[in-house]
């Protein structure tokens, strides 16, 4: 009798081994497939940050683009160069010359 609780024992432990180690192997495979997709996310943040970043650096170039123009519009310069081409202004004295094309 004590021979058989013996190896029930035994095979209850070698049952409740393979049950661990199942339920660890299953826990590792989840953890690698949920692992690999985090890397795949993180790697198209990553390639999404620097495509705003690049957005980013255009818009602040263009901002800075519309300042220089925003300041040259309020030059004599460009009022004059408006007045000249859109109104057909010219100074007083002054001949303007055209093609007969």
């Amino acid at each position: 009798m004590a021979r058989k609780a013996a190896y029930r024992k035994k095979r209850q432990n070698r049952m409740g081994m393979l049950l661990v180690t199942t339920v660890v192997l299953m826990m590792l495979l989840v953890v690698t497939v949920k692992s690999v997709e985090l890397r795949q996310k993180r790697e198209t943040y990553m390639a999404r940050e620097a495509a705003l970043m690049e957005e980013i650096e255009a818009e602040q170039a263009r901002t800075e683009e519309i300042a220089e123009y925003e300041k040259y519009t309020q030059t004599k310069k460009y009022v004059e160069e408006i007045a000249k081409e859109k109104l057909g202004l010219v100074y007083e004295g002054e001949i303007i010359f055209k093609d007969e094309n």
